[in-house]
């Protein structure tokens, strides 16, 4: 297993638990500064890893009248400014190859959404121009074809990789989680991130939207956890349901705090040489 070095950050091997967090979509400025802050000021308490996610752009809403974002460059100055005030990495994805570029020299982790993840012109773009790559693994997917993707990446000369799981179409508007998932991409050399909150969506579930069941989020961090995944992803906002995008299946600030004791109390169970005790 590979240790991934996402500035002081560590993830995979024996390292701790961490947190990859943050508003789906950045909606305004001050706004995603404070939830950054927030969060940063929580994890350094809980003494985990933190690396704060954002969207510029959000490519594929369900409806075309759907808020998107503020834009490649507004965007990434809103993050970059996150980045180097805060002193913590970050984490964008992108939609379009020639937005890479510009990305990867504006934050830590270029991510490849999950209906893009087999679209190798993309993944051999972020790969080539991204100091750490993490896949999001399709919906349509199984665990054991995120190898082909891997190799794709390592092909082309990058091996700072995370794979994470967000959950596998089941018929219509649903999602179900496979748990053994994490140790199966796990056995590829890397380490596994678990997105507990879009692996609670209902894609496309409201028609013009999707829908989501955020009261699940904690039950699947746990058993994620349990599971053995090494990073936590999990979209947050002070208030879900006034949320822009993504509104049923963020999790509320103020119940991310017991959530996280949960999860670190979890992984000093399974497995007390990959974390401290949570700290109360």
């Amino acid at each position: 297993m590979r240790e991934i070095s996402v500035g002081e950050v560590r993830i995979g091997d024996k390292s701790p638990l961490a947190l990859i967090a943050g508003p789906c979509v950045i909606e305004d400025a001050e706004e995603c500064f404070r939830i950054a802050s927030h969060l940063k000021t929580l994890t350094e308490q809980l003494g985990m890893s933190f690396i704060f996610k954002s969207s510029y752009d959000k490519a594929n809403r369900s409806s075309v009248n759907s808020y998107r974002g503020p834009g490649l460059k507004k965007g990434l100055e809103i993050l970059s400014r996150i980045r180097s005030e805060l002193s913590v990495p970050v984490l964008t994805d992108v939609h379009c190859q020639l937005d890479v570029e510009m990305v990867a020299a504006a934050v830590d982790v270029v991510q490849i959404p999950a209906f893009l993840c087999r679209q190798t012109d993309l993944v051999r773009a972020v790969a080539e121009r991204a100091r750490v790559v993490n896949v999001k693994k399709g919906q349509f997917l199984s665990p054991w074809d995120v190898k082909n993707i891997v190799e794709k990446i390592e092909k082309a000369g990058n091996r700072n990789i995370l794979l994470t799981e967000r959950g596998t179409s089941f018929g219509y508007n649903w999602l179900v989680t496979d748990m053994r998932a994490i140790p199966i991409m796990r056995s590829f050399g890397y380490p596994v991130v678990f997105d507990a909150t879009h692996s609670v969506q209902r894609p496309g579930g409201l028609g013009d939207a999707s829908g989501g069941d955020r009261e699940f989020v904690p039950c699947l961090t746990r058993a994620a956890v349990a599971a053995g995944c090494d990073a936590l992803f999990l979209e947050v906002h002070p208030q879900p349901d006034r949320a822009l995008s993504d509104a049923s299946s963020m999790l509320p600030l103020d119940e991310l705090p017991p959530l996280l004791k949960e999860a670190l109390a979890i992984r000093q169970a399974i497995n007390p040489l990959r974390g401290p005790e949570p700290k109360t």
